[in-house]
């Protein structure tokens, strides 16, 4: 017991001096999508000093071999802790939910330390990377930028995120509250997919749980500010857009080994 409280208060001081000291603790690498929000979101709840490094994934930047070096999936975003927990040299997380869960514990906080509550708020998390995220973005790539509309598709993947936000509409009816219970990372994880739901066709309107909850979410001012780091582009993809967004590009590289 006494190991692991003489662990949290190093902890705490550790970030408590990289916050003082004024310098970025943690180096963000970024684009203004719904993955990019979910950690600008959590910094700004955080109130831990970080730098947007933006990756401009239009222009294929996630392909460059220093960002493959932190993200091996190519994808955003990724993070460097310069101040790890541990006194070490930078860390580098990668995937939203195992950033989401590196900073709750690196910080003790949205994520409860008992072990029912823990759980639950993890599961959510898994949920939403597992399907509202990847099932709203199948969605999306086929109802808004796939240049031939293949109606099975549409249909396939818009029943399925119908099926998911009447998953989430049920749980936030059973808490009253939000994701989990308490706000936590299973909210942060969550909201900005929900933000999509004008352009992918959904009415919250017909989820009357969901509404409450995203407007209680929408108005917090540290989502307010995560949100307003970068700007969406919503202009038609070129070509080469195209190619670096929605996988030929992914291919091209791979032939090339």
């Amino acid at each position: 017991m006494v190991e692991v409280q003489n662990t949290k208060v190093a902890r705490i001081m550790l970030v408590r001096a990289a916050i003082s000291s004024g310098n970025a603790m943690i180096d963000l690498h970024y684009a203004p999508t719904p993955n990019g929000w979910k950690i600008s979101i959590m910094l700004e709840e955080l109130g831990l000093p970080y730098e947007v490094i933006p990756v401009d994934i239009r222009a294929g930047d996630q392909f460059k071999p220093e960002f493959i070096a932190i993200s091996p999936n190519n994808r955003i975003p990724a993070i460097i802790d310069h101040a790890p927990s541990d006194g070490g040299g930078p860390f580098s997380v990668f995937e939203t939910g195992a950033i989401l869960i590196y900073l709750a514990e690196k910080t003790g906080r949205f994520l409860p330390k008992d072990m029912r509550g823990r759980s639950k708020v993890i599961q959510w998390v898994m949920w939403q990377m597992s399907g509202l995220g990847p099932m709203l973005g199948q969605h999306g790539h086929f109802a808004l930028y796939a240049p031939e509309k293949i109606p099975y598709a549409i249909e396939r993947y818009h029943d399925e995120a119908a099926r998911l936000y009447r998953v989430l509409d049920t749980q936030l009816g059973k808490t009253s509250a939000y994701v989990a219970g308490d706000y936590s990372i299973a909210d942060v994880a969550c909201f900005p997919w929900t933000m999509t739901h004008k352009a992918q066709g959904f009415t919250l309107d017909d989820y009357p749980n969901i509404k409450r909850w995203y407007a209680e979410v929408r108005a917090r001012p540290q989502v307010q500010a995560g949100l307003a780091i970068g700007k969406f582009v919503k202009e038609p993809f070129d070509e080469e857009a195209r190619k670096n967004m929605f996988g030929q590009k992914a291919k091209e590289l791979a032939k090339q080994k």
